[in-house]
């Protein structure tokens, strides 16, 4: 709502309670006071409405920019996600992610970074000429038991960023590598 419609608005609020003011209201009064604030209702409703058109075509140019930015990517990746399945625990794993420089220039990584320190990224800090292919290896230490998802977020053309992501589940391995057995136990402790 811009000034003018503000100063309009609360004119039209002053004039109401002038009119309910005066006493005592006539059936005419009631009808022109029942115009006065339904004409002052419709202009409220009006000026909220181009409001929200204006609101709106702005979103959308927002998200125009967003999806041409997208479109203009210079890192493009093979796969974004790997799934290594199950694991057994105390076996470290590592996966190759491959991208290719689609820009119009040579890219630099700058930064590529774990979200713990049980994930590990190794990346060559040469820059990556236009159309040539390059490898970010990501490795993982399957110390901890259960279901893991971890994120690599690589910065690189000083601002710009990508996120890749690992997961899988490790499962826990037996402590020996065979049960026990009693009987033999048995017979090596009579000898």
């Amino acid at each position: 709502m811009n000034v003018k419609n503000l100063k309009r608005h609360s004119q039209f609020a002053t004039l109401i309670c002038v009119l309910v003011s005066l006493k005592p209201l006539t059936d005419e009064m009631k009808k022109i006071l029942t115009i006065i604030i339904s004409c002052f209702a419709f202009s409220l409703v009006t000026s909220a409405q181009t409001m929200v058109t204006k609101v709106n075509k702005k979103q959308k140019t927002t998200i125009n920019k967003l999806v041409t930015s997208e479109s203009h990517e210079s890192l493009t990746f093979k796969e974004i996600e790997f799934d290594f399945g199950k694991i057994p625990q105390g076996k470290p794993v590592t996966h190759d992610f491959e991208f290719v420089n689609t820009g119009n220039k040579p890219l630099a990584l700058d930064k590529v970074q774990a979200s713990c320190g049980c994930t590990t990224p190794v990346w060559n800090k040469d820059t990556v000429a236009v159309g040539a292919t390059a490898i970010i290896k990501v490795g993982y230490n399957a110390a901890n038991e259960g279901p893991f998802t971890k994120p690599v977020t690589i910065t690189y053309n000083g601002d710009q960023t990508r996120q890749i992501i690992i997961k899988g589940e490790v499962w826990k391995t037996p402590v020996t590598s065979a049960p026990v057995n009693t009987s033999l136990n048995a017979l090596k402790t009579e000898q």
